[in-house]
């Protein structure tokens, strides 16, 4: 499905709440589940998370696909979820009131001293420090509000300063926000790709609207069909996934640095963290930075040079 949407285009939105510990495994498998991409509403308020999808035909929810989802649920996190009321709710709207819905919620966010991320619909103006990033929504896709997306992109601001001719990966791209990040800080080159074709259009067209689409190298690819062993390798690779896929893959992702070069995991909830970065360091990488913002654990490791 497009990300974006006609005016009075109909749309059924299919929500699920959760525990935020289980904001973004949640949210894969209703992507799986659909074939579409779903998203994750974290209120700073709440314990809880409001994992959503967007479709345009009322037949592609049905009562066995909540049953589905609800089995997989249990089946991958039966610890934090046997007690659950796993209800998907699914209800129709017009995509101007899922925009207006966004309006409240997606507010302008600052990286560090030099990014500036806000919507279009906003007024505010960057700094002259600052390069701005305008990024909407799409029906799915994230805009940095994420602590893991946030730790990323503070990091990718962070370390320019640190590498004299920077180039960076980003290995699982969803709405391209990383990517674009560091082509306005001046990574170059910058190459971005995802398993899902609908990010790897919407980092195409974040990127065109952000005018850099020619600083950046988008492409459908699959990590786990890529060979261990890599032509390009990068100053600094972005690993913003799922535990299970850090471990599995890790060899595939280090071999796509340079000696001396960062790397950034993220998407790894506090307790899955030390395996994940126990496999890495077997391979080679030291840790030099982490961040714990709730129950979601973050590092910055770099490969000796």
């Amino acid at each position: 499905m497009s990300s974006a949407a006609t005016k009075d285009t109909p749309v059924w939105q299919i929500s699920i709440e959760v525990p935020k510990c289980l904001d973004e495994p949640v949210t894969e498998l209703l992507s799986a589940l659909l074939e579409q991409p779903a998203s994750a509403y974290c209120p700073l308020e709440s314990d809880s998370a409001i994992v959503s999808a967007f479709i345009t035909e009322r037949s592609q929810w049905s009562r066995e696909r909540n049953h589905q989802l609800k089995r997989q649920v249990l089946e991958f996190f039966p610890g934090e979820t046997r007690n659950q009321n796993w209800k998907a709710t699914c209800r129709k709207i017009k995509a101007n009131d899922w925009q207006e819905s966004w309006k409240r919620h997606f507010k302008p966010l600052e990286i560090g001293s030099r990014l500036l991320i806000k919507p279009s619909w906003n007024r505010r103006k960057p700094r002259k420090s600052q390069s701005l990033i305008v990024l909407d929504p799409g029906l799915s896709f994230g805009t940095g509000q994420h602590a893991t997306t946030r730790f990323c992109l503070e990091e990718i601001e962070r370390l320019q300063s640190k590498l004299s001719h920077p180039s960076l990966l980003d290995v699982g791209t969803g709405s391209g926000i990383l990517a674009i990040a560091a082509a306005k800080l001046g990574y170059i080159p910058v190459k971005a790709f995802d398993f899902d074709p609908d990010s790897v259009t919407v980092t195409r067209d974040n990127a065109e609207s952000n005018d850099v689409s020619d600083l950046i190298q988008v492409s459908r690819s699959d990590l786990t069909k890529l060979t261990p062993q890599a032509g390009t390798k990068y100053d600094l690779v972005c690993a913003n996934l799922m535990h299970d896929l850090l471990k599995s893959h890790a060899e595939t992702i280090l071999n796509r640095l340079k000696p001396g070069g960062y790397l950034l995991l993220a998407g790894i909830l506090t307790e899955q963290f030390p395996a994940v970065k126990e496999c890495f360091q077997r391979l080679g990488c030291k840790q030099i930075k982490t961040q714990i913002e709730k129950e979601w654990k973050s590092g910055s490791f770099q490969l000796p040079a």
